[in-house]
């Protein structure tokens, strides 16, 4: 099924998610346990957590910084080991690449391993529309495939379900008793996937690293699917964004030690895969095909911009979104596309265009706990201000945000004056507040004023420069008196 892009209902979306009692015990649960299980790995390690975040930036930052000459290393030794690489310079290019590998090989169905870059250029619509079947593999893709649904987060795809609703989901998909049991749900899809894996003609994954000295790739799983779908089909397909390159062997020991501990809390993952080339003997396990896609689809465009450039450093942890107390209420569907939460704030105005995700940066409370739990201390917070800007000013960006799709015109001269009518409101109220807050005679003036609005009108006054802020936030109530009343009352009760 084909997802269109939904960012611009970003408002609609999350006020639907808010709505929503059922999906916010699911998010509640399974975030919180996600960052407990985080804090306890962290705490085996010690003082020698902040050392490995610092090596792993450093090490992404120089990958980055030279990552022409990384890819084109990576590349070489790919093909030196008999793979072929494919440069697509956008997602129509990569669907093109592979629905035309599978015609010419007489493929007819494919099995998938989870993989957010063949949601992001929609791979398994482009394989329907070609005459092969694309079967997910990953226990929570699979849900998400026989829903009708994208993914609402980057490492646990069907987070927003629960046992209820994938028991509901297998009865009428899958034509079997209902049963809430997970063991046996599980089972039931191991059966029903094993057959998929038999047949299957090729297996497209993505990957969590390239790296560049040897031509390595590397996947990381739980569930053994991966490697059933890169050693059981004759044809891997291996689609990578030009960021997963790494520069050495040896820098894997740091961020396999991250990557872990900060999307599962487990101090390394069930399964780790590397695979080098296709297999040199019918006794040895792989594939007689291995086909590369190297996947730039607005990737440069960000590497070329020096206040953004950081968001390519990120390694898909999920950290940021079970911390991020936006993601925490509304869930990754009301994002609209791919990539959710802090770190998909950033990503997805660059990849989609800022016009299409103007809301999207603005999701923060710039609270920096993003930050905070970022394995690669990513500054996601100052990205996003960086967007905002660019977005609130768009003239004054240096011709960012025009390169990423926006329009000229009637419609676009409005919608600018519109938000520069809305900064300036909302400078004039912080303004207005810093005054305040300097002032205790105004502030308590203010105060007074305030409870007199809320008394009339209530705190969500529409129109009004913080309405914004206050029709889409439950704030308490504000105290019938200030403290300093109270104390007074008292001392004159007390004598």
């Amino acid at each position: 099924m084909e997802h269109a892009i939904q960012t611009e209902s970003f408002v609609e979306n999350y006020r639907e998610a808010l709505d929503n009692g059922q999906l916010q015990r699911a998010l509640s649960n399974a975030t919180s346990k996600f960052t407990a299980n985080r804090g306890l790995a962290i705490l085996n390690v010690g003082d020698e957590w902040e050392v490995l975040r610092d090596h792993a930036r450093e090490i992404k930052e120089h990958a980055i910084s030279n990552l022409d000459y990384y890819v084109d290393q990576f590349t070489s030794n790919v093909e030196r080991l008999g793979g072929n690489v494919f440069w697509a310079r956008d997602g129509e290019a990569a669907n093109r690449y592979i629905s035309d590998l599978a015609r010419r090989r007489g493929v007819t169905l494919a099995v998938k391993s989870k993989s957010m870059v063949t949601e992001e250029i929609e791979l398994n619509h482009a394989l329907e529309a070609a005459g092969v079947e694309a079967v997910e593999t990953d226990l929570g893709e699979y849900i998400i495939q026989l829903a009708g649904e994208r993914p609402s987060h980057i490492i646990a795809p069907a987070i927003h379900k629960t046992r209820g609703d994938v028991a509901d989901l297998f009865t009428d998909k899958l034509h079997v008793e209902r049963n809430e049991e997970i063991e046996q749900m599980t089972a039931l899809a191991r059966r029903v996937l094993r057959t998929q894996f038999a047949a299957a003609g090729m297996g497209v994954t993505g990957a969590n690293f390239a790296v560049a000295e040897t031509g390595t790739i590397v996947l990381v799983e739980n569930e053994g699917n991966i490697r059933l779908t890169t050693s059981l089909p004759r044809i891997h397909v291996a689609l990578i964004g030009i960021e997963k390159v790494i520069p050495r062997l040896e820098d894997l020991g740091v961020f396999l030690r991250l990557l872990a501990r900060s999307a599962t809390g487990q101090q390394m993952s069930s399964y780790v895969s590397f695979l080098s080339g296709v297999k040199r003997s019918a006794a040895e396990e792989g594939p007689e095909e291995l086909h590369v896609v190297i996947l730039d689809n607005g990737r440069v465009n960000i590497l070329g911009n020096p206040h953004l450039r950081e968001s390519l450093y990120c390694i898909r942890c999920g950290a940021c979104l079970n911390t991020c107390p936006v993601y925490q209420k509304i869930g990754g569907h009301a994002y609209g596309w791919i990539y959710p939460g802090p770190i998909g704030a950033v990503i997805t105005p660059q990849l989609v265009g800022r016009d299409k995700a103007a809301h999207l940066p603005f999701a923060s409370s710039l609270c920096g706990a993003c930050l905070e739990v970022c394995p690669i201390k990513i500054n996601i917070p100052d990205m996003l201000l960086h967007l905002r800007h660019e977005i609130k000013e768009p003239e004054t960006s240096h011709g960012v945000a025009a390169s990423a799709g926006e329009q000229p015109g009637e419609q676009g001269h409005r919608k600018t004056l519109a938000l520069r009518i809305e900064s300036f409101l909302e400078r004039l109220t912080f303004k207005l507040w810093a005054r305040a807050m300097r002032s205790p005679a105004i502030y308590e003036r203010g105060a007074k004023f305030a409870r007199l609005i809320e008394q009339a009108f209530g705190l969500d006054i529409p129109g009004s420069p913080i309405s914004r802020w206050t029709s889409t936030r439950e704030f308490p109530g504000l105290a019938p008196s200030s403290f300093r009343e109270q104390w007074k009352r008292r001392m004159k009760a007390e004598g």
